[in-house]
């Protein structure tokens, strides 16, 4: 069996990535039967945080996990699956927001580089972004129309 964690463990670019979901105790869960979709971070999306972002959120691992957890929706979806969804709701509760046109895919603020890698337990969308929850107030405003208020 290929589990998403196999995928990531041998792929050098998320070497950051299996750190982060070792250090956060998500790889047994990660390795579970599913299915899952991951939004996952690369090694260049790690590395786009502020100096010192990784060390702060290894040294608090509730955090990091509730950050990682953001990454991954229940469900197995391929691209093609999300095509007219709007958003999904991640493991951790929030939203994800989703932008799939013939110009790209997006997730939040990140583009995915490569979709639909798939394994056992679920699919693998590659982004160049960490994505954040967004404040509880983001989405009354976008609803609005009041953007930039």
């Amino acid at each position: 069996m290929t589990t998403i964690v196999d995928i990531a463990v041998n792929n050098e670019g998320f070497s950051t990535l299996v750190t982060a979901v070792s250090a956060a105790s998500l790889v047994e869960a990660l390795q579970s039967p599913g299915p899952f979709t991951v939004f996952a971070p690369n090694d260049a999306a790690f590395a786009k945080l502020p100096a010192g972002t990784i060390t702060t959120l290894v040294q608090n691992i509730p955090q990091l996990a509730r950050i990682l957890t953001y990454h991954v929706v229940a469900g197995r979806y391929k691209k093609e699956d999300l095509i007219g969804i709007k958003s999904l709701t991640s493991l951790e509760g929030s939203q994800i927001d989703l932008d799939i046109s013939e110009e790209g895919f997006e997730a939040n603020n990140a583009t995915v580089i490569a979709a639909d890698i798939e394994a056992d337990n679920g699919v693998i969308h590659v982004i160049d972004t960490v994505m954040l929850m967004r404040p509880h107030w983001f989405y009354p405003i976008m609803e609005s129309g009041k953007v930039g208020v």
